[in-house]
């Protein structure tokens, strides 16, 4: 199966690759670093119920 690395976006395989889904060791450290330095981030979800909660402790 072929695949594009989310880095470099050049096409490498799936199986047999250690680096997965990147293409080498290169790219998946650049990947770890965007993470470590904040530039990727998972979105909070908007909780209504959560605020509500959090403004009656207060």
């Amino acid at each position: 199966m072929q695949i594009k690395c989310p880095v470099c976006k050049r096409k490498t395989t799936w199986e047999e690759n250690p680096h997965r889904p990147f293409c080498s060791e290169r790219c998946k450290l650049i990947d770890l670093g965007k993470w470590a330095s904040e530039e990727y981030k998972v979105p909070e979800e908007n909780d209504e119920a959560g605020k509500e909660k959090s403004e009656d402790k207060n």
